[in-house]
Formats: structure tokens, sequence, C-alpha cells
């Protein structure tokens, strides 16, 4: 009981007053279920992907197929997340006038976070069609995302996801990251570039 109770007064990190369905672009970072490794391996500053992680890959390229308001830019999958630059364009603020019948909610089908649901729901299916294990999610309830304002902000967000799997010792998402040695070689700053 405890546990459930705590979702329901989960604090939503979305901002209130902004539209998701809004043309622009969108950096976002999706974690696997409690961090696991379940992704891939790191091998020489290099990410070998795990039968899941290639999964995650195919859903991952399949998005703008599927979705043809989205379009992808740079994206790196890392043994327990990924980082991926997503746009949104067309419908700008649209609202689809579909309501479900419960609850009469309006649904925003071009939205970042239907396009993580989407996209998670797609890999978590295929995934556990592989492991044998219907029902189990592979995600973390949440994602984070990043509203990209400027062509230096989006060009800083490229260079760090290029260079992810070389930071992944220090990397805050890495359960192994060697956070003394690692913090006397680089500033935090540098950590993540695009926060000014």
């Amino acid at each position: 009981m405890e546990h459930n109770e705590r979702l329901v007064k989960r604090r939503s990190i979305r901002l209130k007053e902004y539209d998701y369905s809004r043309t622009g672009a969108y950096f976002l970072t999706i974690c696997t279920h409690r961090r696991q490794c379940l992704l891939g391996a790191m091998v020489d500053g290099r990410v070998i992907l795990s039968s899941i992680g290639k999964i995650v890959v195919e859903e991952w390229l399949r998005s703008a197929e599927v979705r043809k308001e989205i379009e992808l830019d740079t994206f790196v999958i890392m043994p327990n997340h990924l980082h991926g630059i997503v746009a949104i364009h067309g419908g700008e603020g649209e609202i689809v006038s579909n309501c479900l019948e419960a609850g009469r909610r309006t649904i925003k089908p071009k939205t970042i976070g239907s396009f993580v649901s989407g996209f998670k729901a797609a890999a978590t299916v295929r995934a556990n069609e592989l492991r044998g294990t219907h029902g189990k999610s592979i995600w973390q309830r949440n994602y984070y995302e990043h509203i990209i304002r400027s062509e230096k902000e989006l060009n800083r967000i490229r260079e760090y996801i290029e260079n992810n799997p070389l930071r992944w010792q220090i990397d805050r998402e890495n359960p192994d990251r060697k956070t003394s040695q690692a913090r006397s070689t680089i500033e935090e700053d540098d950590l993540y570039p695009w926060e000014d």
C-alpha cells in the first residue's frame, strides 16, 4: 500500500504551462527500470548493445516512421539509459478532438509525452517477447526532458550525446561510476555543457 501511495504523490517535472505539442526540439533521457544495465555494456569506451539494446535502437528509429510529426536527431544508447534529441513539427499546439470515453479527457497524441510513451511501450513489448517476461517493465516510470532553446544549445547537447560513451566512468547513470578519481580530472561544469 505504501508503494502505491508514493506513486500517486509523485511530483511532475513537466512545466505546468508549457504545451508539449509545440514545434520545437527536446533533449530526452530515458532510463531503464532501476537503472539496470539491460541495454548493453561498455567496452573500451564503446557501447556493445545487448539484444534488448538492439530492439531499443530499432524502435527508436521506427518512431520517426510511425509518428510523422517526429524528427530524430543525435542519439546514443548507453547500458542503462538513452539520450536523444527529438523535434516535433507541424500542428503547433493543435489538439485532436478525440476524447476518452472514461473520464472524457482530451487526447494530445502529438506531444513529447505521447512519443515517449509509444516508444517505451513498443520496446517493452518486444523485449518481453524476447525474454519471455510478459508485462514486465524495462523502463523507469518517467523520463527527463529539456527544451532546446537555441542553435548553440542544440550543438552543445549533440556534442554531449556523442561523447557520452567516453564519459561513462563519471556518468551519474553509471552504477559503478568512479567519482573520486574522475572529479579530479574534469570540472563539474563540463559534465553538462548546455547548462550555463
